[in-house]
């Protein structure tokens, strides 16, 4: 199982079918989306909000129009990203507390301009603090790039 998360930035419309669900920002198919607000945008991406997809349904059908004016489509194949179905993180092995991951990563698409890139954010915890003294940062959820493309 995991999550799906859609952020458009940079496009005139655009829209994406995952799952058999149109799962596009609310707007975007229908009017620009905005830059990213800032240079960390994706450390404010909250939890993908559609949850308890099955792995893998059909890739996901994308269709936009990049800021240019050119319409554009693509599948993306997550089934095919994540084939090995491991999670995606920055901790080592040895320093994941043992069965420790129980619940869906976050898996998340976005398309910029001509640029769709897919990411994984899983919530791992971990043997040691991630912040020295703090009790309560022992774990990791980075946001790790999976696949990228450029049209």
């Amino acid at each position: 199982m995991h999550a799906f998360g859609v952020h458009c930035y940079n496009t005139v419309r655009c829209s994406v079918i995952y799952n058999q669900s149109d799962l596009s920002p609310s707007g975007a198919e229908d009017e620009p989306s905005p830059p990213p607000r800032s240079a960390d945008y994706q450390d404010q991406w909250a939890q993908a909000s559609f949850v308890g997809i099955g792995n893998f349904p059909a890739p996901a059908e994308v269709t936009w129009v990049s800021l240019d004016g050119v319409e554009h489509e693509a599948r993306v194949d997550i089934g095919a990203i994540f084939s090995d179905q491991r999670i995606f993180c920055r901790v080592p092995d040895s320093e994941i507390l043992e069965d420790s991951f129980n619940g869906a990563p976050d898996i998340f698409l976005e398309i910029n301009d001509r640029t769709i890139k897919v990411y994984m954010r899983a919530f791992i915890l971990t043997k040691a603090e991630q912040i020295p003294g703090n009790n309560f940062s022992t774990f990791r959820k980075d946001l790790i790039l999976a696949w990228s493309h450029v049209y």
